[in-house]
């Protein structure tokens, strides 16, 4: 029994090619407050959506190799490039639970909709994949899906051009025709996006539903930490530790942006000799 809770206490690890997946980490400290978190930033070798699959897979066994030796418990890939690309064969691989943030937003959006007509929006890699897509209709094989790449999100998320009158032109100009389909509900297949939900909401109306895969994830993991009896223990705030393999003061800056929280000591790593 002993050894059974020395398991719960160890930390989450989560890894993401850069800053977009604490958005992420966000939702896992709301949700799991008394959890440590190990959180990886690959910010050396951003982005992963531009990456051959056999790279990306290559990246994602370094990033876990890192993670290992922190010591955690449970991985979440909180990155959609690294979750469509990498996500079945590192689970092959390694002994350890872990979940990525395609399923999670896959299945959030399959609960909501009612039309059964759903949009999927995401950098061009995602969408190229098809990954979505093929979750969701092994899901239900009669929704109708329309997916669109909206690559400039990206930037206007990092540069805080959130609230911006050319960040709701750009989303008018990239969602218009997605619009047009008539979906009821909109996957934000990136993990910059959330940044982005009042200008996309704006656009989309108040009848269509918006599903943050990172809500979605957070959710996901604490359902499968309760399952697998995993919880921490903890009754104090849970640590949170950050490290990056380029730049911790760009990742400090920006981070703060997406994290919603001042981000404390950032420390970098040498991901290549792992």
């Amino acid at each position: 029994m002993k050894a059974r809770h020395a398991h719960r206490s160890k930390a989450i690890g989560v890894f993401d090619s850069g800053i977009g997946g604490l958005t992420v980490a966000r939702e896992i400290f709301r949700l799991l407050p008394n959890e440590d978190v190990v959180y990886f930033g690959d910010t050396g070798r951003y982005p992963y959506g531009t990456r051959s699959p056999e790279i990306v897979r290559k990246f994602a066994r370094q990033d876990v190799n890192f993670l290992l030796e922190r010591g955690v418990k449970f991985i979440v890939v909180a990155c959609n490039t690294a979750s469509s690309l990498a996500l079945d064969y590192i689970k092959r691989i390694y002994n350890i639970p872990m979940i990525g943030v395609i399923e999670p937003g896959a299945k959030g959006a399959l609960e909501k909709t009612r039309s059964r007509r759903i949009g999927v929006i995401g950098t061009q890699g995602t969408i190229s994949s098809l990954a979505y897509d093929r979750v969701l209709m092994a899901l239900n094989g009669s929704l109708r899906i329309y997916s669109k790449a909206c690559p400039l999100f990206v930037s206007l998320a990092e540069e805080g051009y959130i609230d911006k009158p050319a960040a709701k032109l750009i989303v008018e100009d990239y969602l218009g025709e997605i619009r047009h389909r008539k979906v009821d509900t909109l996957i934000l297949g990136c993990t910059h996006y959330p940044l982005l939900k009042k200008p996309i909401a704006e656009v989309m109306g108040a009848d269509v539903n918006l599903i943050d895969s990172a809500e979605e994830t957070a959710r996901a993991a604490r359902g499968a930490l309760e399952k697998l009896d995993l919880i921490s223990p903890s009754l104090s705030l849970g640590r949170k530790s950050f490290f990056v393999s380029d730049s911790p003061e760009k990742f400090k800056r920006v981070g703060q942006l997406f994290l919603g929280r001042r981000i404390g000591r950032v420390s970098m790593v040498d991901i290549n000799s792992y």
